[in-house]
């Protein structure tokens, strides 16, 4: 067996226990909470982020799986492993079909990179799909109305376009990690006369592509789920004790009110759907939309769920690159929210 064959089964050892334990450790604290008093709180809200993200990211494992079994690495790696500019645009428009929350597009993301996709592309797709999804413009403009969300819709679209096209300047100059998993292909390569052989080819068999489809969201579950339970379980932490008058009283329409919810975005981001009440519930005790912005933004780009996951699968660089290009731009975008709205 070769020594890239063990590592990766070492890998996959690793991840599965760390699995199993913090599995183990959330079901002694649940099972203590109808004990211990203090410990109700954490379980009520774990059981309502629990809800929120059930079904986002079950579709996500499912989505990862169907891409892993039936779209060839090729294909990821010929539209989003490119060095031209429409690479990030292609990422950035996938991210915008995609119905999914920042947790379930998590695993979509990883099997993405799985296939090929530049890390550029994958930070990108990361960004902007949970803001600037389709189902997620309508719940905006239900909470803030057309204009502040349209606004923060294209905010979101602008920080991932201009944070992909930044990956692809520090990629070329050697700055980030390349993927490993990207196949080099030629010019002439054609996805399209590639699909129709494939096709003139294939068999349906059910049974067949069931058991390669849960191969898959096997695989990627063991991948993401360690980092979502531990997301899961701090935010429901900081939202079962920190009191909720706090964001009321320290993040007001201010550059250190900015920085407040950066700050408490980092901790309490869980899902897209969970964090827009948050969010809007913040612009209506302060009137400060810049501030509600970064709230939803910068929870995705500063998640610990997030960036532990790049760091584990892209590499340490790019999972701090991500925070660092686009925090700024978040804090940018939503101070001139304050100043226009």
């Amino acid at each position: 067996m070769s020594s890239c064959c063990s590592q990766e089964k070492r890998t996959a050892g690793l991840e599965r226990n760390k699995l199993v334990w913090l599995v183990i450790a959330l079901l002694a604290v649940l099972a203590l909470s109808y004990h211990v008093a203090v410990l109700v709180p954490f379980r009520e809200v774990l059981a309502g982020y629990a809800r929120i993200l059930f079904w986002p990211l079950v579709l996500g494992l499912v989505i990862g799986g169907v891409i892993d079994h039936y779209v060839p690495r090729a294909y990821v790696s010929h539209v989003l492993a490119g060095k031209r500019r429409r690479s990030i645009l292609y990422a950035v428009l996938w991210g915008f079909l995609m119905t999914l929350c920042s947790h379930g597009i998590l695993a979509l993301a990883v099997q993405l990179y799985k296939k090929g996709a530049s890390p550029s592309s994958v930070v990108a797709f990361l960004l902007a799909s949970p803001w600037a999804n389709f189902p997620l413009t309508l719940m905006l403009v239900g909470f803030f109305g057309v204009a502040q969300a349209a606004y923060i819709i294209l905010s979101a679209i602008a920080v991932a376009l201009i944070t992909g096209w930044v990956f692809q300047a520090l990629e070329a100059r050697g700055m980030i990690e390349k993927n490993p998993n990207t196949v080099e292909l030629g010019d002439d390569f054609d996805i399209w006369k590639d699909v129709r052989q494939r096709l003139s080819g294939y068999r349906f068999d059910f049974a067949r592509d069931a058991r390669g489809i849960a191969r898959g969201i096997a695989g990627l579950a063991e991948m993401v789920m360690w980092w979502i339970l531990l997301g899961m379980s701090l935010a429901a932490a900081a939202g079962a004790y920190i009191p909720s008058h706090f964001f009321h009283q320290f993040m007001g329409k201010s550059f250190g009110g900015m920085s407040v919810t950066l700050a408490f975005a980092t901790v309490v981001e869980t899902c897209s759907e969970g964090s827009s009440p948050l969010a809007f519930e913040l612009y209506r005790q302060t009137g400060a939309v810049g501030n509600a912005l970064v709230f939803l933004m910068a929870g995705v780009a500063t998640d610990y769920t997030e960036i532990g996951l790049l760091w584990a699968n892209a590499g340490r660089r790019t999972a701090l690159w991500m925070p660092a290009i686009a925090v700024p731009l978040i804090l940018l975008f939503g101070h001139v929210a304050n100043m226009i709205f």
